[in-house]
């Protein structure tokens, strides 16, 4: 098996996803250079969010990223938002993807949409892709060079780069819980519990946040790009629909619901969407530990920040499953979300209730 052959695919164009590829092509030819021909399309599976496509035209391979269909609320697929943080970062986070062209005429597709560069190589998803095995050691190595990235991320000096715009700052973290739970509670449907008491308890123990700096919102190793030649060297990130100014634990948060282990419950594993399974990968305690001694925080409540990543988990699962429960999206994937999320919940009370 060649190199070429890890690299990640996109596949035919699921029919309630398909758009007017003429009248894009058009539009793109006025704001990008150098596209000949039509291009051929294809769209990535993994997007239960917003929708990820490549355009490839020959001899240049280009993304294009849309909201869903059915989307209501331009705030909760901001593309537009999106690009501009991309294009913000690029220079003082060099694994951002090249923004090329923004379009906010909805004439062309029925939505806002940006398209840029395409960053090739191997996106790891619920398991290693055929033909890539990885040491104990290697996966360690990995692991390490995910959370340095994260860590990276992290750092970047939010004023000497200017990105003081990206978001609001303080009282980041009480927006987010009371942000969340206000979703949870607009998108619930009678076949999920009602969450009040994990709302309530984060909302009762919110701690002020450690500091204010660029977060990521949904960094996993889906949203990673490892170079095909060296599969230990991360290329790009990306999907940063949820990227702002914020407390770097809740990052970790975020990233650490993701973090399914090899000694985690059989519900737990499997919905599992990315290999921390894998003999030499950090359990989620080393997670923490590693990431909060190369930052240099110490806290004292991380209850709160893996409660805190489930139910906002729980709220997003819930948030897909409403529009496949109101005939939204058909999409046979998103049928059993209703499971996730009540199974989110409990997790978030099983830890809510190891701290009494």
């Amino acid at each position: 098996m060649s190199k070429q052959d890890l690299v990640d695919q996109p596949r035919a164009t699921r029919e309630e996803d398909q758009f007017d590829l003429a009248a894009v092509d058009a539009w793109l030819k006025r704001h990008v250079e150098g596209l000949d021909g039509l291009p051929e399309l294809a769209q990535f599976s993994k997007g239960a969010s917003n929708l990820t496509y490549r355009l490839r035209y020959p001899g240049r391979d280009l993304i294009l990223r849309r909201p869903p269909p059915g989307t209501k609320a331009k705030s909760a697929h901001n593309m537009v938002r999106e690009h501009d943080i991309q294009q913000a970062l690029k220079a003082v986070y060099p694994y951002v993807p090249e923004m090329l062209a923004l379009c906010t005429d909805e004439a062309i597709i029925g939505s806002d949409f940006y398209v840029m560069e395409r960053i090739e190589g191997i996106i790891l998803r619920a398991n290693l892709p055929p033909g890539l095995s990885l040491e104990v050691g290697q996966a360690g190595e990995l692991c390490r060079s995910a959370i340095d990235r994260l860590i990276e991320l992290h750092s970047v000096d939010v004023e000497k780069a200017g990105l003081e715009r990206l978001g609001k700052g303080e009282g980041y973290n009480r927006r987010q819980i009371e942000g969340w739970s206000g979703r949870f509670r607009k998108a619930r449907t009678w076949n999920v519990l009602s969450g009040r008491y994990v709302m309530d308890w984060l909302a009762e123990h919110i701690p002020d946040e450690v500091a204010i700096r660029v977060i990521h919102g949904d960094f996993r190793f889906d949203n990673l790009v490892l170079d095909a030649s060296d599969p230990m060297k991360i290329i790009g990130v990306l999907d940063w629909e949820l990227a702002t100014l914020g407390d770097p634990l809740m990052d970790l948060g975020n990233s650490l619901a993701y973090w399914v282990q090899a000694d985690d419950d059989r519900f737990f594993r499997g919905f599992r969407r990315q290999p921390t399974h894998i003999p030499g990968m950090m359990k989620r305690a080393e997670v923490v530990e590693y990431y909060c001694d190369r930052m240099s925080l110490r806290p004292d409540n991380w209850a709160f920040y893996e409660v805190y990543g489930l139910f906002r988990l729980a709220v997003i699962a819930q948030q897909i499953y409403y529009r496949y429960h109101h005939r939204q999206t058909r999409n046979p994937a998103f049928r059993h979300l209703w499971l996730a999320v009540n199974y989110l919940l409990w997790r978030c009370r099983r830890i809510i209730r190891s701290q009494a």
